[in-house]
């Protein structure tokens, strides 16, 4: 199997990054049962690669330019076979203490990687600290939940006689309009409205919108409590104004969540540290290292500064679940902080990707890929044809050809159905973007000139068919 993986690795460049399979492909290539007697491991292989290989996207192609990258690294993928070797479910200290104990460690190491504040840092008697959740989506979650929990139990102390479901029926949550849609979800599962907040020029939530928001609500009786603020958002990779609307959260009593799904990462170099100030105001911070950090998914960074915020929250203490040190004060347990009780051991692949690459062999990684965002910037600037639809910041470039969004979907359906390539779009003010974003491990400036070429290419023809066309037209 590990060789299996090793050449699979090795000879991805040489795989079409996207698959040629249709809807339902898969199902008519398998039994309709399970067989009865086992089966060799080798007839198992084979069939892997005449059956799962060709309906396989691959992500870590240096062709694959879509969506954000999702990390990948062999110390990580060690880390993964040792943490199914050992198999625990670590939803408590009891139930594997090393589960654990190295989890609450690898979040402060990260963290101070970060230069996150010290209130966010576990240590060895601070009131925060960190958790590994599955994705960024489950922390948003998460944190309005406990947000949700604390404003309810505050509104009830000072007058008792209101219901929880007279508070919840007002209760409203924010974001930007460029916010992930993982918040919409999480405001539906959280039974809370959610409002979104217009962002500026730079597609980036600024104080004065959010106050504006904030007092409307208020005059009509509603109760603002949450607040989420993106760095680095899915569309374009811009960045709420932290410094901004981090005092007015502060100020109003709303719980601050910052996601920086995919650009926190890039937080652990000194040049882009500046991209987080105002973080001091939040009251949870949440980034995936699985996506920029060569920590393989899943593994999402949730740290808060008040832990007692979740486990006030989700705290359930059934008899089969205690054990004797868990009001000790000196470990935590954390079926407390999520939504799952069941945990696997991924804080070993924290420990392994950092000392194996070290924070300096992490930070050459995240500024190679910023470059080389840069390098395709400027690729597309010196051609006319085309226009940059959003400041280029760390590894995503958003650009168009120049004219309608009928052209940019006709010159993306191209590019993809080619295979060279892959991209996925994006909207940004109703004009109908392409995303180029810089995703593989292994990804050079070679891999990123061929596709510049190849997109001038289809676009080429793209242009050239819609001048036939209104050559057609006029002659009709």
């Amino acid at each position: 199997m590990v060789d299996y993986m090793a050449d699979y690795l090795e000879g991805i460049e040489g795989r079409q990054v996207f698959p040629d399979v249709c809807p339902g492909y898969l199902r008519s290539l398998i039994p309709t049962t399970a067989p009865q007697e086992p089966e060799t491991f080798e007839a198992i292989i084979e069939d892997v690669e005449k059956i799962i290989m060709p309906g396989v996207t691959h992500w870590h192609s240096p062709y694959f330019f879509a969506y954000f990258p999702t990390a990948s690294s062999y110390p990580a993928m060690l880390a993964d076979m040792l943490c199914g070797a050992i198999g625990c479910i670590g939803f408590s200290w009891a139930a594997s203490p090393a589960c654990t104990e190295l989890e609450t460690v690898m979040m402060d190491w990260l963290g101070k990687m970060l230069q996150l504040p010290e209130a966010f840092l576990a240590g060895e008697a601070g009131e925060g600290g960190g958790v590994i959740q599955g994705t960024a989506s489950e922390a948003t979650l998460v944190a309005l939940l406990a947000a949700r929990t604390k404003v309810t139990r505050h509104l009830q102390a000072a007058s008792p006689e209101l219901t929880q479901a007279a508070i919840m029926e007002k209760l409203v949550a924010y974001a930007s309009d460029q916010a992930h849609s993982s918040v919409e979800k999480a405001s539906l599962i959280g039974g809370v409205r959610l409002k979104a907040i217009p962002s500026d020029g730079k597609f980036a939530m600024r104080a004065s919108a959010l106050q504006e928001a904030l007092e409307r609500d208020k005059a009509a009786g509603l109760i603002p409590f949450f607040v989420v603020a993106t760095l680095g958002t899915t569309s374009c990779c811009s960045f709420d104004n932290l410094l901004e609307v981090g005092p007015i959260c502060h100020e109003e009593g709303l719980w601050l969540h910052v996601d920086a799904a995919y650009a926190g990462s890039a937080f652990i170099c000194p040049e882009f540290r500046h991209l987080l100030n105002g973080v001091e105001f939040a009251d949870s911070f949440n980034f995936n290292p699985h996506k920029w950090l060569l920590v393989n998914f899943d593994c999402s960074a949730m740290w808060v500064k008040k832990r007692t915020d979740l486990t006030g929250a989700f705290r359930l203490d059934p008899v089969y679940l205690r054990h004797s040190h868990q009001d000790s004060g000196l470990i935590t347990d954390y079926r407390h902080w999520q939504l799952p009780l069941g945990r696997r051991f991924r804080s070993l692949k924290m420990w392994f990707v950092f000392r194996m690459y070290g924070v300096k062999g992490l930070q050459a990684y995240i500024r190679k890929h910023v470059q080389l965002a840069h390098a395709f910037e400027a690729l597309v600037r010196q051609d006319a044809r085309f226009e940059i639809c959003a400041e280029v910041t760390l590894g995503l470039v958003c650009f168009r050809l120049k004219g309608s969004n009928k052209l940019n979907e006709a010159l993306l359906e191209s590019i993809n159905s080619a295979k060279k390539i892959h991209l996925v779009p994006c909207s940004l003010r109703d004009r109908f973007v392409l995303r180029f974003a810089i995703c593989s491990r292994t990804v050079e400036l070679a891999h990123v000139q061929l596709a510049w070429e190849h997109i001038q290419e289809m676009a080429a023809a793209v242009l050239r068919a819609q001048g036939e066309e209104k050559a057609d037209e006029e002659e009709v």
